[in-house]
């Protein structure tokens, strides 16, 4: 079985716990997820199956949507609620403060990941050295918050937000730098990510309705075509039949066996290739030498 399922993770299940179990109930040993969630964040976790395992990169690859609950007036060891509490503070900014604050984390940034992340420093997880109370100097990466929404304030001093970011983002990290610029102190309440590229919330499915759709034989209805999943990420080329068997061994073809060709689909590119109807894999067009043709990247059939 190739494709993508749209998982649900729940709270408490680390996203490595998820394949195990699925790996384990659905009896398929190719298998991995596209992009770590905190163990006790929920939400969209999209799960390749077989070949589509080959193609996690370029889904793991694309913008994240999360939903957070920050509160405010507390600083932990893991920049959530799970940690030990470091500082406490009643002195909480006002709402235009807090907001004036949001529109600052907007844009292009550097963000020191916290030292509880599964990020592997000599072939260990930080969070494994940070249990033997071992910290790091952690070299800032660049991140990228194209949108961040401040939605509600609640009781107890949590704030709900909402915010659209590249890969690599750390929420928990955001929640951290939003409390230390306010003044106050932050940490990470809860967080739900909505959505991870073109997978969504609202068509994702929960472990039990995975494994009650494998019971009943119709996982297949649940499973997303690896060129579906790919539609908004990379143009399409599609080649003539009679190249099946070629492009099936990954073999170079020329352009004269191009049917239709994406506009976007340029020197380069990585493009979803097509012989007719059916999905071959990735490759790419070039134009090296003086001559053109597609070459292949990912052979997928």
């Amino acid at each position: 079985m190739d494709g993508i399922l749209n998982v649900l993770k729940p709270p408490g299940m680390t996203s490595s716990d998820v394949v195990v179990f699925l790996r384990k109930n659905l009896g398929i040993k190719k298998i991995g997820h596209t992009g770590t969630l905190d163990p006790e964040a929920a939400g969209v976790l999209p799960v390749c199956l077989g070949k589509a395992t080959r193609i996690s990169d370029y889904i793991m690859h694309r913008d994240k949507i999360y939903r957070c609950g920050m509160k405010l007036g507390i600083t932990t060891d893991t920049a959530d609620l799970t940690g030990h509490v470091i500082s406490e503070s009643d002195n909480i900014p006002d709402m235009g403060k807090i907001e004036k604050a949001f529109e600052a984390f907007h844009g292009q940034q550097d963000q020191i990941p916290p030292m509880h992340s599964a990020i592997k420093v000599e072939g260990k997880k930080l969070y494994e050295l940070a249990r033997q109370g071992i910290q790091l100097e952690l070299e800032p990466r660049k991140i990228q918050i194209h949108k961040i929404k401040l939605i509600a304030h609640y009781p107890n001093n949590v704030i709900l937000f909402e915010t659209v970011c590249s890969k690599g983002t750390y929420i928990r990290a955001l929640c951290r730098d939003i409390g230390n610029y306010l003044g106050c102190g932050a940490a990470m309440a809860f967080l739900i990510r909505t959505a991870s590229g073109n997978f969504n919330l609202k068509d994702s499915m929960t472990l039990d309705e995975i494994l009650q759709a494998h019971e009943q034989g119709e996982l297949d209805s649940l499973v997303i075509p690896m060129d579906r999943a790919l539609e908004n990420v990379m143009p399409c080329i599609v080649l003539k039949e009679e190249c099946r068997d070629r492009v099936s061994h990954g073999n170079q073809i020329e352009e004269d066996y191009i049917l239709e060709k994406a506009e976007s689909a340029v020197t380069g590119r990585l493009c979803r290739i097509y012989c007719g109807s059916k999905f071959m894999g990735v490759g790419y067009y070039t134009a090296g030498n003086g001559r053109k043709a597609i070459k292949m990247k990912s052979v997928l059939v």
